[in-house]
């Protein structure tokens, strides 16, 4: 892989590029443009995305669907739910500026209780459920969080951090025990008296996501209320906006999680103004995920990469007669292979196929797939997203590069983040005084405006579409009293995309196994982070400044394992 890239960057950077057309790129300042119309955002600072999603007109009549149970919320009841869920809030304390931390799997009362916690201006902050006890504190400490719904054997555990929570069901039909959740019952009651909601402005910060950046260990990502009413407006709605037939007809698959940027941008307030359907799925399984698209008849089936595969695979075995109702499949969070979109989209040819990116730090706004008659760029993440620019950056030498030449991304628009929590340093580091997010990965823009992800300069890892950051494997691997030093980085894995690789340097004396390394480290994070090899080294190949060279290790993973 380090051949074939280096060789595009020699080559691009000898290579004379034609004029690009100057209404999507200026030569003069290198800046990319959105080639789809502006769109204008509100403009009232006291504008919170509760109210914003809840006064958009549409005739949608399910909002959400468990998918193992078919229990239904519709739209006429939703808004309530989620009035509810504050009023209960600010019953038990919680007010504006208090951080709630949603400790969840994909639920349909996720989205409820994530709206509700914005409603009275607090701060919702989001992790997998499958996160580690050590990882829960390490989150919560940094936002201070003071309030958490999570599932029932999490509750204790958080008692035990001084967090107060309330245990929420996993199935709408949980009934074996409903001492259980009788705290969320009554909370989800449909009780919304009245209290004095607080003013909330759109640069307020709405929810505090956690992302590994460019480079280093994970960090709180505040994203406003604006921050959202953008995402829905030039993601969501905007994208919605490209199809024929009216968005509340469309029914959406949710089984990415939504505790991620791309499930909570979507799932969680994106679609539901537009009416939209939306099934939810606790957790993947491609049988299961198949009968829900024949059984709800899913038009629209946003994904990973690998589940992507995998429903491809199981659906050819399957026969023609699956994902007959699917009208479009969106893949983002992770490169798809070129084979696997070929063999798609030669299977199901009447599936619309696309590619999106965005960041946490972006709010999931970035770019999106576009497909014409004249277009279909099926390996490009597609064109920016209305209000949208970039800058393709020689890495070197800091010049702006123009169409067909590869090099360093960066993004400016309104879903820019407001920056890291409590972090200065990390935030100028990766937001520059003009609003230009240095995102980290290497791309090309084509001379038709489309965007190709080649490559990146930043050091996480994408394990099945999650974000591990490195550097939080290295410290818990250097708590190991028989390890003296060690650095992580990422393989390419053919099912999981990218998988965490720990090159490791003993102490003298010490007879540590492989096996005892990724045991260890598998005690204290979440499965997903799991370090899946591991090499033994006499020595880490550094810098002159001391930094471990992880693009060293990362290209001789191909001959040293």
């Amino acid at each position: 892989m380090a051949t074939t890239f280096n060789s595009q960057i020699q080559k691009t950077s000898n290579t004379q590029h034609p004029e690009a057309p100057t209404d999507w790129f200026c030569s003069e300042t290198g800046i990319y443009y959105s080639k789809h119309p502006s769109v204008q955002l509100p403009t009232d600072p006291l504008l919170d995305v509760v109210t914003f999603i809840f006064s958009q007109k549409h005739n949608g009549v399910s909002a959400l669907i468990d998918s193992s149970s078919g229990y239904s919320i519709p739209y006429s009841e939703l808004y309530s739910l989620v009035k509810s869920v504050a009023s209960g809030l600010h019953k038990l304390g919680v007010s504006q500026g208090d951080v709630v931390l949603i400790l969840l799997p994909n639920s349909i009362y996720f989205p409820i209780i994530f709206l509700g916690v914005l409603y009275i201006g607090a701060i919702a902050t989001t992790m997998n459920p499958l996160s580690s006890v050590s990882e829960i504190k390490k989150q919560t400490v940094n936002c201070n969080v003071r309030f958490a719904f999570t599932i029932s054997e999490k509750v204790e555990k958080l008692a035990g951090l001084g967090i107060p929570a309330i245990g929420v069901p996993e199935n709408v039909n949980t009934d074996s025990n409903p001492t259980d959740f009788q705290a969320f019952r009554g909370l989800i009651s449909g009780n919304t008296d009245w209290f004095p909601r607080p003013v909330i402005n759109q640069q307020d910060t709405a929810a505090i996501l956690y992302s590994s950046g460019t480079t280093g260990v994970s960090k709180g990502v505040e994203l406003t209320h604006g921050n959202f009413i953008a995402m829905v407006e030039l993601f969501v709605r905007f994208e919605a906006s490209q199809y024929e037939n009216s968005s509340w007809d469309n029914v959406y698959s949710a089984v990415i999680p939504m505790f991620h940027v791309y499930g909570l941008s979507l799932f969680g307030v994106g679609l539901l103004s537009l009416g939209s359907t939306i099934v939810v799925t606790r957790k993947f399984d491609v049988d299961e995920v198949l009968i829900t698209i024949d059984r709800y008849r899913v038009t629209h089936f946003p994904v990973v990469p690998p589940i992507m595969e995998a429903v491809l695979m199981r659906a050819k075995a399957v026969g023609a007669s699956s994902l007959k109702s699917l009208k479009q499949i969106s893949t983002g969070a992770a490169p798809t292979s070129r084979k696997v979109i070929e063999e798609f989209v030669q299977t199901f040819p009447h599936v619309d196929f696309i590619q999106g990116y965005g960041m946490t730090e972006s709010t999931a706004v970035g770019t999106r797939g576009f497909n014409t008659s004249k277009f279909r760029k099926y390996s490009s993440v597609g064109l920016l997203a209305p209000n949208m620019q970039a800058k393709v950056v020689d890495w070197i030498t800091g010049s702006f590069l123009p169409p067909g030449s590869s090099g360093e991304l960066w993004l400016r628009g309104p879903g820019v983040m407001k920056g890291y929590l409590n972090n200065v340093e990390a935030t100028l580091s990766t937001i520059d005084k003009d609003g230009w997010l240095h995102v980290g990965d290497i791309v090309y823009f084509d001379q038709d405006g489309y965007l190709y992800i080649i490559d990146r300069l930043k050091e996480v890892i994408k394990y099945k579409g999650f974000q591990i950051a490195p550097a939080d494997l290295e410290a818990v691997l250097v708590s190991h009293p028989e390890i003296l030093e060690a650095t992580v980085t990422a393989a390419q894995d053919k099912e999981a995309g990218e998988v965490p690789v720990a090159f490791v340097v003993r102490r003298h004396g010490s007879m540590l196994s492989h096996e005892a390394v990724m045991d260890y480290v598998a005690e204290q994070v979440a499965p997903y982070k799991k370090v899946r090899k591991v090499v033994f080294t006499n020595s880490l190949p550094k810098s002159a400044a001391g930094k471990v060279l992880r693009r060293e290790l990362r290209n001789s993973l191909t001959s040293r394992i």
